[in-house]
Formats: C-alpha cells, structure tokens, sequence
C-alpha cells in the first residue's frame, strides 16, 4: 500500500508539472507576441508582460486539470497571435521569413487540436469482418459526418475516421502535438530578430526604440534575486527576532496615541484601521530589510538583529511619555502644564494654593488665598483641547498673569 501511495504522489507531481510547463509555454507565446508587435510598430511594449498564473490552493485541482486540457492557455495564446500580416509586411529579411513561418505553424497546430475530432464518423460495423469495417451512419439535419450532432446522435455504433480523411487527421495530430516545440522556436525566433536589429553587436543600430530597449539589459531589468534560506543559522534567526521586536513596537506607536487620546472613543473604527495599517506597513518593512540582513556573512548577520532588538526596547520604553506630554491624562494634569508650569507657578492659583473640582466637563479653581474662582473647560478625560476661560472673571484673571 505504501508503494501505490508513493506512486499516487509521483504521478501527482509530474501531472503538476505538466501543467507547469504547459502554462508558461503559453505565456512564452504572449510575451514573445507582445515584444514582436511592439518591435514592429517602433513602440514600447508593456511595462508587465505576461506571467504564468497558477490558481489559489483550494482551485489548484481544477486549475492543473483545465491547464491539461487546454494546454495551459496555449491554444487561446494562438487564437489572439495576429501578426502574420504584420511580419510579412515588415520586409523579405530572412529571420522575419522564419518567425511568420512559425507563426503559421502555430496557427497549424491549433487548427489540428479544433479541427482533428471533426473528421472521425459514426458507422454501422458488418457482422463478421474486420474492426472499423462497415458502413457510413446516415447524417441529421444534412450536416457534416464530422459534425458533433452526428458523432452523437447519429445511428451508427462504432466511431471512426472517415476512410478518405486518414492522411489529414495524422497531419492534424502530428501538428496538435508539435505546438510545444513550436512555441519555443517562436521564442527563440523572435529573439534572435530583435538582438540581430536592436541589440549590442547591431550594426548601423539606430538609439534603441520600443522592445529594443530591454535588449542587452535582461541582468539589468532582472537581477539575479538569492532566496530566502530554508533554516535560519542563528545569527539570523537573532536579526529576524530583533527586527520583528522593532516593527511591533513601531506598529503600536498609533495604538498608543488613540489609547492616550479621545481618538480611540471617538473613532474606534478609524483607530483599528490605522493601527492595522501600520501592522502591514511594519511587516512590509522587516521582511524587506530582514532579507537583506540575511545576506550578510558569518556573526555579522547578526548585528542588525542586536541593533534592532535594542531600538525597540527604547521605542517601547519612551512612546508612552512621549504621548503623556502630548496628551495629558486629564483635565487637572493639562491644567499644570498649561498654567501652573508657566503663567500661574509664583501667584495665588499654583497646584498646592488652589482646590480643585470638576462640574460638567468644566474644571474649578478655587484659590485658598480668597482670590477669584477660575472656570476653565473643557475638561475631558483623555481630551486633547487645551483648557480656556469660560467666563469674564477667569479671561481677566489669566490676562492679569499674561496667560
């Protein structure tokens, strides 16, 4: 049993790779097409050409079965492949004789995969001769014995290829299967077409226009990328903690400012949203700068993850004062640093010579000393307004300071 599971798993994988295959042999097809028409109209081509796609998870089952049943895309690849004319008309130089003769061939290939199945028919076999002997079913509705209303309906019992239609249909079928190979020379083709005409060794080679702008700059335009290590050595697996530390401490920094301020009550909504934002942002961030730390050699890789460890404890330790400064806790708070720390610290109104009270979001400031009573608002918990006068006395009094 565990054998037959292994060659269920074998069999598995190379249909998926089939597939594969299959799928970017078609978006070859696309891309060479796009760089030949841009080539031959003297224009840039798209700045994202055209990548293979493979379905979500959930979808792969159906997306491997749909790309070997269609050969990846590559018969609608054909089907949009409208460049004869255009190639034949650009001039008799030989490498274009050979793209528009491999674009015919393409064009061959997906007549043979449509049109194959059309030339087999429905026949009544004679009893006691050999296999695929016998008689042509009679047609439906006069349409062609190849027509799939007669290949279903008609009132034959064996199916078969029309007897004087053998040599076609081998044709077909030799063509159906050579659109792999073909779709690759295509490429090669149209490669070769465009470094003879725009590439570094041309020669009388105008400044490169359109698609020839990416000939000779393929290192350039796609840097060779290392990958991400499949098991972290330890001094990178101290970057990456270090790092991570960093980005969440960094992230909740709008956490702590709505915490701080009415903006959390006021808009909960608006907050979560901010500080899932910044989670994105932060993770965006360490596994950029994460990768590359991870390229540094030996202990070095390292360092990064120490430097950043220690940033974060500082962020972690300094953002909470930092918003306390900026929004004070209360209205009894904001009134010593707004008042007492400044104008009022050497008179009668100092926090140790007043007592205090709040009265429907309105702080009251009774001086011991007898001096007039100062009524300052709006006091909020968590508020971020500044504390002003709400009535003549008090307007008086702060001027009478300099407030």
């Amino acid at each position: 049993m565990a054998d037959i599971g292994a060659t269920g798993a074998d069999r598995g994988r190379r249909t998926t790779a089939v597939a594969l295959s299959y799928a970017c042999e078609a978006d070859l097809v696309r891309s060479a097409a796009a760089l030949l028409s841009a080539h031959l109209a003297g224009r840039s081509p798209s700045l994202r050409l055209s990548v293979a796609v493979v379905w979500p998870r959930p979808l792969r089952a159906m997306w491997k079965e749909q790309a070997l049943g269609q050969r990846g895309g590559m018969w609608r690849a054909i089907r949009g492949l409208d460049l004869l004319e255009k190639v034949r008309a650009a001039g008799n130089d030989p490498l274009l004789t050979e793209v528009a003769t491999l674009v015919e061939g393409l064009h061959a290939s997906r007549e043979g995969h449509r049109n194959h199945g059309k030339l087999y028919e429905k026949y009544i076999p004679s009893p006691g001769v050999a296999l695929l002997e016998g008689r042509s079913a009679s047609t439906l509705f006069g349409l062609p014995k190849g027509h799939w209303v007669n290949l279903r309906f008609a009132s034959g019992t064996g199916l078969r290829i029309q007897p004087d239609r053998m040599a076609e249909v081998r044709q077909m079928e030799r063509d159906e299967q050579a659109v792999g190979e073909r779709a690759l020379a295509f490429a090669d083709a149209v490669l070769k077409l465009l470094e003879l005409h725009h590439g570094p060794a041309a020669v009388d080679a105008p400044r490169p226009r359109g698609a020839a702008r990416r000939i000779g700059r393929e290192d350039e335009l796609l840097p060779y990328r290392p990958p991400w290590p499949r098991k972290l050595r330890p001094e990178q697996a101290v970057t990456m903690v270090g790092l991570s530390l960093l980005g969440l401490a960094l992230a909740a920094i709008p956490w702590t400012i709505a915490y701080k301020s009415r903006f959390l009550v006021e808009h909960p909504k608006l907050s979560v949203l901010a500080w899932a934002a910044a989670i994105a942002l932060a993770a965006a961030a360490v596994s950029r700068i994460g990768f590359r730390a991870l390229q540094l050699p030996g202990r070095g890789a390292a360092a990064p993850g120490v430097v950043a460890a220690v940033a974060a404890v500082i962020v972690w330790q300094v953002q909470g004062p930092v918003v306390e400064h900026f929004y004070p806790g209360d209205a009894y708070e904001r009134y010593q640093r707004q008042y007492t720390d400044g104008c009022l610290a050497a008179g009668p109104y100092r926090i140790d010579a007043v007592q205090s009270h709040i009265e429907d979001e309105v702080l009251v400031v009774r001086p011991i000393s007898g001096d007039p009573v100062l009524r300052l608002g709006p006091a909020r918990e968590a508020g971020t307004d500044p504390l002003r006068p709400l009535d003549r006395t008090t307007r008086t009094v702060l001027e009478q300071y300099g407030c």
